[in-house]
């Protein structure tokens, strides 16, 4: 075989981002895990569900360190006479070539957040795991979306990009080179999901559009928020038209200084479009094809170029001379994560009302 014929093949690939799963409680899901594992004998099986239910053990029993033989004892009882291996669920995924001995659901909800204890409470855990958030634009909103499944912030995610990845996105998008050309959708859904299998995760492959935005606000229920950062105007636009309509709050990060932007739709009807700052333009149509430097001068008031940082006035000014876009560093991006999730969390759970423009400008906070 030429190397040639194994890319492929390698190309051609099915792009599913969501798991299976075998609960051996159910005889015919363990007989069907067991001809997977041995019709794929290169399969990888991990199972560590012991430490998992040491973990749940320990749990219980906060106030004291229980001795080996406790511990033993008390996971025997917690089985109940089930066999381990017959515990919970084994996760399958395939894009990974994985199977992996997991708590079922709630248990496995429960250890996972159990760090977050009481910084987030229980039952704000709970209230947080009905949310649903939507993230517009998967090279920022990656990171977005990875720190609102870390700390459990909504329990369903929607994801929307048509772009694939290039080299050039590896200065800030979290994701190995193996994963070149792929969709960063399908990236973002399959670490999503690695990180916690119970997350409910849709992808839009291609993009939002004023098609499918509907769909997208609304499919399975409404948006509880918006997190908008994608590079198209006309989907900046049109994603805060549907998101008003709707009463969606939307969050925005700018990875610049630090800009964040909350616009709480939800709680003023009549508030304007990004603050005021979008321009009053007739046929959006007439947006979706600039070039980068011709989206500057709208998107430039919109993202406040009179209070950028210098050095990003000064690479705006080199677009399509010495650069092809806008620069993002992977440090900006990765505070924009940080930003967006908290803000997310303040505003499903009610400690947040505010809309506006806000700064965590390190060069200002840290001299």
């Amino acid at each position: 075989m030429m190397i040639q014929d194994r890319v492929q093949k390698t190309r051609h690939e099915p792009l599913t981002y969501s798991p299976f799963f075998y609960r051996p409680a159910i005889g015919k899901e363990k007989e069907a895990l067991l001809k997977l594992l041995q019709d794929n004998p290169q399969i990888s099986v991990y199972d560590e569900l012991e430490g998992q239910l040491k973990e749940l053990i320990k749990s219980k029993h906060p106030s004291r360190r229980l001795t080996a033989e406790e511990s033993t004892a008390a996971i025997k009882e917690h089985l109940g006479g089930i066999a381990p291996e017959d515990y919970g669920v084994w996760v399958h995924y395939p894009w990974a070539g994985k199977v992996v001995h997991l708590l079922d659901e709630q248990e496995f909800i429960t250890m996972r957040t159990s760090r977050n204890l009481h910084k987030i409470t229980i039952e704000e855990r709970d209230i947080l795991g009905s949310k649903r958030i939507g993230v517009i634009g998967l090279s920022v909103g990656q990171t977005i979306a990875l720190t609102l499944t870390m700390e459990r912030i909504c329990g369903e995610l929607r994801l929307a990009d048509f772009d694939t990845v290039e080299l050039s996105n590896l200065n800030r998008l979290r994701t190995g080179v193996f994963n070149l050309g792929l969709p960063k959708v399908i990236i973002a859904a399959r670490e999503i999901l690695e990180l916690d299998p119970f997350m409910k995760v849709k992808c839009y492959t291609d993009g939002a559009t004023e098609e499918n935005l509907h769909s997208f606000f609304t499919e399975g229920g409404k948006l509880d928020v918006l997190v908008e950062e994608c590079d198209g105007v006309d989907v900046k636009i049109l994603s805060r038209i549907r998101a008003k309509a709707l009463k969606v709050p939307v969050v925005m990060d700018t990875n610049d200084r630090g800009m964040l932007d909350i616009e709480r739709y939800d709680l003023e009807e009549d508030y304007p479009l990004l603050h005021g700052l979008i321009p009053d333009i007739a046929d959006l149509s007439v947006l979706r094809n600039l070039t980068n430097e011709e989206k500057i001068p709208i998107l430039g008031p919109m993202a406040g170029i009179k209070d950028m940082s210098p050095r990003m006035k000064q690479s705006l000014g080199e677009i399509g001379k010495t650069i092809t876009t806008w620069p993002q560093l992977a440090s900006s991006v990765m505070l924009g994560g940080a930003l967006v999730a908290d803000t997310c969390r303040r505003i499903l759970l009610g400690q947040l009302q505010s809309s506006g423009r806000y700064y965590v400008d390190f060069d200002q906070l840290i001299q």
